[in-house]
């Protein structure tokens, strides 16, 4: 098949799964065509059956705002025109799916006939989505896909919860490569951070409030004051890190921990962690959770959203109630001490992400669904 994909090409969780299923799809034969502002985070090189489109957007004096759903569309329009998309994929409702679908209109004009799949991954339902001025298009956008599909079940039920949908709606779930992200051996790594053989926290995020990243430095510092040897490392970057590292500062932990910024190869950072905090106000699936999962790294996060799908309570790490840093203290000191819980809490999530969410058993899943959604496009056509 011929696959357009649109994503947001930044720093995130919606973009990197976009990416990452582009490029297994294109590893199983189908031609794949990125459409969007900027070249992919997660998109390193372009093979001899991947693309990439840029979306230009024109500035006149009439705009105050350029209008990028507008050109967006028209790049739609075009590549599925010159290219024979067979199918357009779009990673988020707004404004992805919008201009997918007026594409899908402006095609069928011409007696072309792609259908839309539509991925929702998290705050284009659960807040953007929920604004009054843009749900009435999110509602339309998503009624007007040939397919749609959530991540989750939790975020499959928010969108039914919030929105007046009359389409179906397919959870597939978020999926981890486990032959890219597995344990290495990084022990020069960790003897060079922890050289009196500390343990280590690891925490992976955008730094958005709803990260609570603050929440992390503040259960590390209560760690750290009934002296456990332990180290914490921060990676990512977002608005966020600045108040965390002030934070670090008054509470004296500063020192022991390691503000890394934004990483790509994340599984090298993991492959040192002893646990992976996860504190999060919300969280629709919980990807980075995954990859360390697959690191064998046991995770303590918060029972919120779609990470009950995800972490399995007392065997692949521990569930929280939001906001309960004395639980998260407790979870993570069980963890850190005791060598035997921590060793079957590792196997038993690195066995999860291999049995239930490596990227071979979930990229079926969608060919299956694009197959399904082509056939009913085109029998509803005739």
């Amino acid at each position: 098949m011929k696959i357009g994909i649109t994503c947001y090409p930044t720093y995130g969780g919606s973009g990197v799964v976009a990416t990452e299923l582009g490029k297994a799809l294109a590893n199983r034969g189908h031609e794949i065509h990125f459409i969007s502002s900027s070249m992919p985070f997660r998109l390193s090189h372009i093979a001899g059956n991947i693309f990439f489109h840029e979306v230009n957007v024109q500035s006149y004096p009439l705009f105050e705002y350029p209008p990028y759903t507008l050109s967006l569309t028209s790049k739609m329009v075009d590549i599925a025109k010159h290219a024979g998309l067979d199918l357009m994929h779009v990673h988020y409702a707004i404004p992805h799916a919008t201009s997918a679908v007026m594409a899908r209109q402006i095609l069928a004009t011409e007696g072309v006939h792609m259908p839309v799949v539509t991925t929702l991954h998290g705050t284009d339902i659960t807040l953007i989505g929920q604004d009054p001025s843009f749900a009435p298009v999110v509602t339309w956008s998503i009624n007007e896909s040939d397919g749609v599909t959530a991540v989750s079940n939790y975020l499959r039920q928010e969108t039914y919860d919030h929105f007046d949908i009359d389409n179906g709606i397919e959870v597939i779930p978020n999926f981890i490569d486990t032959e890219r992200f597995f344990r290495q051996n990084k022990e020069h790594f960790k003897q060079a951070l922890c050289p009196n053989g500390e343990k280590v926290i690891a925490h992976v995020s955008n730094f958005r409030p709803v990260k609570n990243a603050q929440q992390v430095v503040e259960i590390f510092h209560r760690l750290r004051e009934d002296d456990l040897p332990v180290k914490l490392l921060l990676v990512g970057d977002g608005p966020d890190r600045v108040p965390s590292e002030r934070k670090a500062r008054d509470l004296g932990v500063y020192d022991d921990i390691r503000f890394l910024g934004k990483q790509d190869p994340v599984e090298e950072i993991l492959s040192i962690a002893d646990v992976f905090l996860m504190p999060s106000g919300s969280e629709t699936f919980g990807l980075a959770a995954l990859e360390a999962m697959a690191c064998d790294v046991p995770v303590v996060a918060s029972n919120v959203g779609g990470l009950p799908e995800l972490v399995e309570d007392g065997e692949t790490g521990f569930l929280c109630e939001l906001d309960d840093i004395d639980a998260f203290e407790e979870a993570c000191r069980r963890l850190l001490v005791d060598e035997d819980l921590h060793t079957r809490m590792s196997d038993a999530a690195r066995s999860r992400a291999e049995d239930t969410f490596d990227i071979r058993q979930i990229v079926p899943h969608y060919e299956r669904y694009y197959e399904k959604v082509r056939e009913n496009l085109l029998e509803s056509v005739g």
